[in-house]
């Protein structure tokens, strides 16, 4: 399985970092951090970090679609960051959107792709300290005709029609004491998509859908993973400098006449 992502930093003025993340070929949010920076006396926290989430949409101002998303993302955030590394201190996020987000576009891939730009700002930003790495993704359960399930990662509008059950997982990667990559489902808004679903198969759903996920968030820790390293890794120079050393030329110092150098008395 590979995913058709579409991530980078991004080098935005006057913040700590800033990231751009989306499903497909183009960036769908670009995210920006600032922080730790001096928060408000009426936001203070004495004992651990405020976190503020601004979501804002493509045109208009932010409605409700951009206050829910807004406060799922700080939830997800506060699970991510070490909230008692900074206290009386403020890190805030801005999720600008890159596309449309109308009722009927606003759906779980574009919250699974700015948890996503939010974690790439703060890896670019590195001034937040990390319980871990947090990576999002959507999957849809559909039925087939032999009234099998299967499960589709990112799927398209046709097949989301189709969908019976479906949303996004939000998955925390660390390393364990034994140096393993381990994963924990921090979030997830898995939901039965038709009115007849019983209770006993949407949580078989939610079992089998959660663990691929966890494999397809696995690959999007790993696209992340790469972008840190090449940024980090110094780009090598392709000329080569020569070990010859050049030996100076010795230059004919013309001797002038005696005549010229001396003066008649």
């Amino acid at each position: 399985m590979s995913l058709d992502l579409s991530l980078s930093f991004d080098s935005l003025a006057r913040v700590d970092g800033s990231a751009r993340f989306g499903f497909g070929q183009y960036p769908q949010f670009l995210t920006s951090i600032s922080g730790p920076i001096e928060v408000r006396l009426a936001a203070e926290q004495p004992s651990q970090t405020t976190i503020e989430v601004f979501v804002r949409p493509l045109t208009n101002v932010p409605g409700t679609e951009s206050k829910a998303a807004s406060t799922i993302l700080k939830e997800i955030i506060q699970t991510q960051v070490i909230m008692e590394a900074n206290p009386r201190t403020l890190v805030q996020f801005v999720v600008q959107a890159l596309v449309p987000m109308s009722s009927s576009k606003f759906s779980d891939e574009l919250m699974a792709a700015m948890i996503n730009s939010c974690t790439l700002s703060l890896l670019n930003a590195g001034s937040v300290p990390m319980r871990g790495v947090i990576c999002a993704v959507l999957v849809g359960q559909v039925s087939s005709a032999e009234d099998e399930a299967a499960y589709i990662v990112q799927p398209t509008e046709a097949q989301a029609s189709r969908m019976d059950a479906g949303g996004c997982f939000a998955f925390l990667f660390s390393n364990s004491s034994s140096g393993s990559l381990e994963s924990s489902c921090v979030w997830t808004n898995w939901r039965s998509l038709r009115q007849r679903s019983s209770g006993s198969a949407v949580e078989k759903g939610l079992v089998s859908g959660r663990e691929v996920a966890r494999d397809a968030a696995r690959e999007v820790w790993e696209r992340m993973k790469s972008l840190v390293e090449e940024r980090e890794t110094p780009k090598s120079s392709s000329l080569k400098i020569s070990a010859k050393t050049v030996k100076p030329k010795k230059m004919d110092v013309e001797k002038e006449d005696d005549d010229d150098a001396k003066m008649e008395i």
